[in-house]
């Protein structure tokens, strides 16, 4: 599913503008408008992931969730800044304070996403697999429910849409929408099929729900905390259900900067390994947050 569960957004100008437009033409409005959002930015993150039951019907952690802190720098690259860079440094739990990952995606779909993990227990760096593989496993972002898979944008062609029904949902109105990868995507992805639920006014998704190539469910996307930043709607608040673990991940958005300058050889291993080289550059975004 080559569309960042947190950065699904759409636009929409009525319901006569909605049924007029194909599930292809939105979902490329929707991949240009979280480019626009993520174009430059840095923001501060929390995970929290942990094992879950449901008691009256709601979902509840059954044990204690593990929290982690990170910040994170991405900027759009390449022509038409249609490719990416991202760096994400972990600040909590200090056992783990200095792990980073780094990764590259292209919008080009004979590229796929290069990622690299740097564990500072260890001082090395690791290339992650890509995804092209069909046995491999798709990278966990921090041992979380997210995988790099689901933070990735573009590559929108390599899936046939359909517009199953326009409905209301949390009281807005939606597309629901259907996305089912093409042949050479579907042996570089888990996921056989995606059901999402759409603002047709803000461009963002309100829920996503993927299917294993089994045909059984597999995870879910619940977007809330939904705001404006710098004239793109956004959620600060993404909660990733696996259904066949029973563990779920909330990604809490606590700080963002857009339109922040980012120096592109930060966005480079030398980030991961070079503590003073990463401080430095960290330290002028944290300065351009406030």
């Amino acid at each position: 599913m080559k569309t960042p569960l947190l950065l699904t957004l759409f636009l929409s100008f009525g319901l006569c503008v909605a049924q007029a437009q194909t599930g292809l033409e939105i979902m490329k409005k929707m991949d240009l408008e979280s480019k626009a959002l993520a174009e430059s930015s840095f923001s501060v993150m929390s995970l929290t992931t942990c094992k879950f039951g449901k008691k009256q019907n709601r979902i509840r952690c059954i044990e204690q969730p593990r929290v982690k802190k990170m910040e994170s720098a991405q900027l759009g690259t390449g022509a038409g800044k249609l490719d990416s860079k991202s760096i994400s440094i972990l600040l909590l739990p200090n056992s783990e304070k200095g792990i980073g990952m780094l990764s590259y995606s292209y919008d080009d779909p004979t590229k796929d996403t290069q990622s690299w993990l740097y564990l500072s227990a260890l001082g090395k760096v690791k290339r992650m697999a890509s995804g092209s593989d069909d046995e491999a496993e798709p990278t966990s972002v921090f041992g979380s429910e997210f995988t790099t898979e689901d933070m990735e944008t573009g590559k929108v062609e390599e899936y046939s849409y359909r517009i199953l029904k326009t409905t209301t949902f949390k009281k807005r109105p939606v597309w629901i929408i259907e996305s089912v990868p093409n042949a050479e995507r579907l042996k570089k992805t888990r996921y056989a099929k995606t059901i999402l639920w759409v603002d047709q006014e803000r461009y963002l998704a309100l829920k996503i729900q993927t299917f294993d190539k089994r045909g059984k469910a597999y995870k879910q996307l619940a977007f809330s905390k939904v705001e404006q930043v710098t004239g793109h709607w956004m959620a600060r608040s993404i909660v990733i259900i696996n259904q066949q673990t029973n563990r779920l991940t909330k990604m809490s958005m606590e700080k963002i900067a857009p339109g922040v300058k980012i120096d592109e050889d930060f966005l480079s291993q030398r980030s991961l390994t070079d503590f003073a080289f990463r401080e430095k550059h960290l330290d002028q975004l944290r300065k351009q947050m406030h």
